[in-house]
């Protein structure tokens, strides 16, 4: 069984391909060395390897007017097909930017080619209040938005050089863990993101879903994430630890999603679900507040937007679950679903309090975190505040 034949089409019904390789490689850093070229950050660069290994599939490159206004006011590409977020190049100076450009990273590496199609302006605000909800600089996605350019540049990609990854392990595409799944015999893939460690109530949900298909794709965000965020490095030990010693080997996947956190909650919700659809999921989770920050979005805010789309039209299923915490009296994890008793039997931290915690060596309850996992996260936040 080859990963052509995952049971799960690519979103738009292509695994797009954009990555230049082989004999046609020498030629396209030649024409990359003479043409006009940009400089491009590294969530730029994230997106770039994203758009050429299929993960956003349908795209084929960075957005134009057309793309990018339907996105944003009916979370739709021009041709219908739902997409949640715009995925854009903005620069201050439109003046270098020609048919064709290259692209570097800010180490000065050619990483792909542009064809230019079109460059316009649109309202940051505008931007801002439709795909994150807010216009307050406060807000992280809203910040960076805001320090980029003021010209978007939409055209197809071509990509000519990879960044290396940190953990090349996890470094697996959207054609890697198709062929995966399918070596494995999995027609029934759940997938999860998590910018966090994982705790028991992300444990309990996972397993709970993992009941019903036959794998689960632990996806952890490893690209780009706000400064208080725990470390990659320290995250990925952390996850090593609760898979060996909690999970069935044969039954979960773990890789990396090289993407950058944009904190736009609902939208981003349905933007994480697209992308593992394109990795191969059928099944993706959406759990409380889902890539939400601060208090910017509503507890459920990030399930209830699914409900503007037909069913099936997404070609996902989510499986969607509330609030999970352990209760002292039921002696288990539970949700408001299945557990009576009140607050003060449920053991509940806060992202904040578990932090302090950690930096100061106490590790959380049990009952909140299983204690290997909180192990490794205290060393790994002691080393980072002596570093």
């Amino acid at each position: 069984m080859s990963f052509e034949t995952t049971p799960i089409a690519a979103h738009g019904g292509t695994l797009v391909s954009r990555v230049i390789a082989g004999e046609e490689h020498p030629a396209a850093l030649e024409l990359a060395a003479a043409l006009p070229s940009l400089t491009v950050d590294p969530r730029a660069v994230a997106d770039l390897e994203l758009i050429a290994t299929g993960a956003y599939s349908p795209l084929s490159g960075f957005m134009g007017l057309a793309d990018y206004q339907r996105v944003l006011h009916e979370m739709r590409l021009a041709n219908g097909l739902p997409w949640s977020l715009p995925i854009t190049l903005r620069v201050a100076d439109p003046r270098r930017v020609r048919e064709t450009v290259a692209l570097q990273a800010s180490d000065g590496r050619t990483v792909a080619l542009l064809e230019v199609r079109e460059v316009f302006t649109h309202s940051k605000e505008e931007e801002a209040h439709l795909a994150y909800g807010t216009t307050d600089p406060k807000h992280p996605g809203v910040a960076q938005l805001y320090s980029q350019g003021d010209f978007l540049v939409g055209g197809d990609i071509r990509l000519l050089g990879r960044t290396t990854p940190p953990f090349p392990e996890l470094a697996l595409d959207p054609a890697d863990t198709r062929r995966a799944f399918a070596e494995r015999g999995w027609r029934t893939v759940v997938g999860f993101q998590t910018r966090n460690p994982v705790h028991r109530a992300h444990e309990y949900i996972q397993k709970a879903a993992l009941e019903t298909v036959d794998g689960l794709l632990l996806h952890p965000l490893l690209g780009p994430t706000k400064d208080d965020d725990v470390p990659a490095a320290v995250r990925v030990k952390s996850y090593r630890v609760l898979l060996e010693r909690y999970y069935p080997q044969d039954r979960v996947l773990l890789a990396g999603f090289p993407a950058a956190m944009r904190y736009a909650g609902p939208r981003e919700a349905v933007f994480h679900a697209l992308v593992r659809k394109n990795y191969g999921c059928t099944h993706f989770i959406v759990g409380r507040d889902h890539a939400g920050v601060g208090n910017y979005y509503g507890t459920y805010d990030a399930q209830r937007i699914f409900e503007r789309f037909a069913p099936g039209e997404l070609g996902i299923q989510t499986i969607c679950f509330e609030h999970t915490f352990y209760c002292q009296r039921c002696g288990g994890m539970a949700s408001p679903k299945t557990c009576p008793h009140d607050a003060e039997s449920h053991v509940t931290l806060s992202g904040t309090k578990v932090r302090e915690l950690l930096r100061s060596g106490t590790l959380p309850p049990p009952e909140f975190s299983r204690p290997e996992v909180g192990q490794v996260l205290a060393d790994g936040l002691r080393e980072v505040v002596v570093a």
